[in-house]
């Protein structure tokens, strides 16, 4: 699939037909492929490099509901106050589905790399022409990419990074029992890995023509070398090396070719594989639609189902305290992208929310913006204590409803794994050393305030300040930072504001890796928030007939004792709080699927 929409991504070796002889029986059967006759050449070895890309794209590695019902940010679907979720409870176990499909999916691509891999050593000796060694030297760039990428999931996934190493492909079933390895030795090897995927690698793998199309559109997807050093950037920042993160991280920050993106195109169809995107999982509805919704062939996806109240399932909805924070938040009033206008063009207010907000979730007043072709209030049941879905991940904008989609409960939204904003605000975290170090302050809040920028929302600091990049037409909030401060800020605000359901579990891996989890579900089950309605008065708006819609407790507050009742309240993450061990769910355990067949798991 080398990730392309339009490229197939199924690899079909086609059978052979041979005439029959009376020796038949003594011969090969040349219908069944072996490495014997397979992995000749660089053919070859691309096919086998679509099977890796084709794993990149199952969704068990990333475990979008399960992972993100783990951290802060999630409701594990409708209906209040009770859940069985055991992911959101804190009460998974090593027999539990997340860990044992995603560990399968991950160790699956790990295989399906390592025969590239191996292939190419085979055949490295052939390859004499210029064009060949290059292209040599790009697939196996990528294929030892995926590997070093894979066996960070693992490291970051499971028993305190203490996983199986695979550098090799078995060939008998002995070898595919391997014992641990230490966090430290898996570490140093899916660094090497990602080091030769950066020292090998293209930064990009097309240009942009004059006509806005893509001169080798059927590369785009492709793994980079700035995917690299994002991802070699990232471990060393969890491992507090913010030295050596800020090294890798501005490979990526001196690189032209990326840059902030609208806002808007981050999250559905429309922006897909933009300047801002390092890495994405690409989906697609033009191929394979012959297959089963389910079908591992298939090449969609069903994250919209996860989140959309119209047609999906719903089974994570904004967490309280998440959606209250973007309610909050304080837009710029000089940026006219926050005006609101009448009919005749004459300026009549601001928006209510951010753009950060609106293209985050939707919530019923927000007037401003459109959720599947209406107002939210007008769409949207808003019902069940549902004071806001998630946007991210659904097709809002396309349609109105996830059941237009042919065929249904299938999504072609690409998954967007790393994008520039997240390393703006790893690089901003090295810059204060954590909350350490006050030095690094301006560039912080400069890279910080860029993405804030982008969405409108009024910037951080002082304008007066030498580093103020925005000071003449921009609102600044005119407060004097710490690091420490700061760093308060990027931890419980703006990286789960903006990076929110997003990659492969940055919500839960930073609050682990900051050692605030259990204090975090702490403090949220003492935060009281309600959906009853002020004076029993329900949101009302005008809906698609034109009669009066009204939504009955579909709006958040503040619960206040004075006018709420205690029945009245809404309160998350009580169980999470007394559930929650750091030795046992800061990782995931090692799956009792490798455990009960892995008689050598222990015995290095």
């Amino acid at each position: 699939m080398m990730m392309k929409k339009y490229i197939l991504g199924t690899l079909c070796i086609a059978s052979l037909i041979f005439g029959a002889c009376e020796d038949f029986l003594m011969e090969v059967n040349p219908n069944a492929m072996s490495s014997e006759v397979y992995w000749k050449n660089l053919e070859d070895c691309n096919s086998g490099l679509t099977a890796v890309y084709h794993t990149f794209k199952d969704q068990n590695i990333f475990q979008f509901v399960e992972d993100n019902n783990r951290a802060d940010l999630t409701y594990p679907g409708y209906g209040r106050p009770s859940t069985s979720n055991v992911y959101w409870l804190q009460t998974f176990t090593d027999a539990s589905d997340a860990p044992n499909k995603k560990w399968t999916a991950l160790y699956t691509g790990i295989f399906r790399a390592n025969q590239v891999i191996k292939a190419l050593n085979n055949i490295e000796s052939t390859c004499t022409t210029e064009g060949d060694k290059e292209e040599w030297k790009q697939q196996m760039g990528q294929a030892r990419f995926f590997r070093g990428l894979f066996h960070y999931y693992l490291h970051s996934s499971f028993n305190n990074g203490n996983v199986l190493i695979f550098d090799f492909v078995p060939t008998d079933e002995k070898e595919f029992f391997q014992p641990l390895s230490s966090s430290d030795e898996v570490k140093a090897f899916f660094r090497e890995d990602l080091e030769y995927a950066l020292n090998n690698l293209k930064d990009c793998w097309y240009e942009i023509k004059t006509d806005g199309t893509l001169d080798h559109p059927e590369d785009a997807g492709r793994v980079t070398s700035i995917a690299a050093a994002t991802v070699l950037g990232t471990s060393y920042l969890y491992d507090k090396d913010y030295e050596k993160a800020c090294e890798y991280f501005r490979i990526v920050l001196n690189n032209n070719r990326y840059k902030l993106a609208d806002v808007s195109e981050n999250f559905t169809t429309k922006g897909e594989l933009n300047c801002e995107s390092i890495l994405e999982v690409v989906y697609t509805m033009n191929y394979n639609t012959e297959y089963d919704t389910w079908s591992d062939v298939a090449l969609h996806n069903m994250l919209h189902m996860s989140v959309s109240p119209l047609g999906g399932w719903r089974t994570i909805i904004p967490s309280a305290w998440l959606t209250m924070a973007y309610k909050e938040e304080r837009i710029d009033t000089k940026d006219s992208r926050n005006f609101v206008f009448n009919g005749k063009g004459e300026m009549v207010g601001f928006r209510k929310y951010s753009l950060r907000a609106s293209n985050s979730i939707a919530l019923v007043d927000d007037e401003e913006s459109t959720y599947y072709g209406y107002r939210p209030g007008v769409s949207a049941p808003f019902n069940n204590k549902e004071y806001a879905y998630f946007k991210k991940y659904s097709n809002w904008d396309i349609y109105e409803n996830e059941n237009d989609a042919s065929p249904q409960q299938r999504s072609g939204i690409n998954y967007r794994v790393i994008r520039l904003a997240d390393v703006y605000l790893m690089y901003a975290e090295c810059m204060i050393k954590g909350g350490t170090d006050d030095t690094g302050l301006s560039e912080a809040l400069k890279y910080i305030n860029r993405v804030r920028r982008r969405s409108a929302i009024e910037l951080l600091g002082q304008s007066t300040d030498l580093g103020a990049e925005y000071a003449r037409e921009a609102t600044y909030n005119e407060e004097i930072y710490t690091a420490q401060s700061l760093m308060e800020h990027l931890m419980y605000i703006e990286r789960p504001l903006e990076l929110s359901i997003e990659g492969h579990a940055i919500r839960q891996i930073d609050l682990r890796r900051w050692g605030i989890t259990k204090q975090r579900f702490q403090y949220l089950s003492q935060q009281k928030f309600t959906n009853a309605d002020p004076q029993g008065t329900p949101y009302t708006t005008i809906g698609k007939d034109g009669k009066e819609v009204k939504r009955w407790g579909a709006r958040l507050y503040r619960f206040n004792s004075t006018i709420h009742t205690e029945a009245q309240k809404i309160v998350d993450y009580e169980q999470a709080a007394g559930n929650y061990n750091e030795k046992m769910h800061a990782y995931y355990p090692i799956p009792n699927g490798e455990t009960m067949a892995n008689p050598n798991l222990y015995n290095k």
